[in-house]
């Protein structure tokens, strides 16, 4: 980084950091595949779920793409936030610092701060996956710098293929961990998936105060926020903010099945609200 760049950035990133100070912390929100909205894009299609400060994060942004066969999203490129992508459909080369990684539906994959990185559609269908960023107050310090050497103790960039992540029972159905451990910018970061039978329900309502985001994969749920409950099915994602009291159901007639993100940083409070 050249010392004029260096004076440069910050204020080129005071117009943003401002424009997030500004909005409306995003609450608790549930975002159903019905209501978002596709836009074509040069290389398929985006569906935008959202971009607004949280209680927790300096910015949550999410939005939906898909790929045409054989287009990929954009050269890799870097970036000081960190990303989650979640493959719907498709089957996608994931590059990550140099080498390529060809995965199917279901597989996850995490972007450290700062890996190159990008996505080409190796398949002859349409591929779509959902796109997540977490912007954190550490972030900022981030920008510019070579990512952070690997560490066992914390997160690097990572490939979860979906037919090979162990599977274990429970009482209700199934559960598929990936990671839980702190990352360059975040105090930690843990992705499972759950898959709960028919009737059931995981836990009661509860509530903590690490923010969490849900993705439905397949099934469908009464998800309750707050006392309010709506029904969900595949696509769906849930923005559960911190303390809210949140549960669901599977008010279905097969297999519930999703994915949960949870995310602690130096904003998540130390314990939970009371009632």
């Amino acid at each position: 980084m050249t010392p004029r760049f260096c004076r440069l950035w910050p204020v080129l990133l005071l117009p943003m950091l401002l424009n997030a100070a500004e909005s409306p912390a995003l609450g608790s929100t549930i975002f159903t595949w019905e209501g978002f909205t596709a836009k074509l894009t040069a290389v398929g299609e985006r569906r935008e779920v959202a971009r607004l400060p949280s209680a927790t994060l300096r910015e949550f942004q999410s939005h939906i793409s898909t790929l045409n066969p054989g287009l990929a999203s954009h050269p890799p490129h870097t970036h000081p936030q960190e990303e989650l992508i979640i493959l719907r459909e498709g089957e996608l080369d994931v590059h990550i610092n140099g080498t390529n990684t060809r995965v199917g539906p279901g597989s996850v994959f995490f972007f450290a701060s700062n890996d190159p990185h990008a996505v080409r559609n190796a398949g002859d269908k349409p591929a779509t996956y959902f796109v997540f960023n977490f912007t954190t107050a550490v972030t900022a310090e981030m920008r510019g710098k070579a990512p952070l050497p690997a560490d066992p103790a914390r997160l690097g960039s990572a490939i979860y293929a979906w037919d090979k992540l162990e599977v274990s029972e429970t009482k209700v159905g199934q559960r598929r961990a990936l990671t839980s451990l702190p990352t360059a910018t975040m105090a930690n970061f843990s992705v499972h998936v759950t898959t709960i039978r028919a009737g059931l329900a995981p836990h009661p309502p509860h509530r903590h105060p690490d923010e969490e985001i849900v993705l439905v994969k397949e099934g469908r749920l009464d998800v309750t926020v707050n006392g309010v409950t709506t029904r969900v099915g595949p696509g769906a994602v849930l923005f559960l903010a911190s303390n809210d009291e949140h549960g669901w159901k599977n008010v279905g007639e097969t297999d519930a099945t999703y994915y949960v993100i949870r995310v602690k940083t130096e904003a998540t409070p130390a314990v939970v609200a009371q009632n």
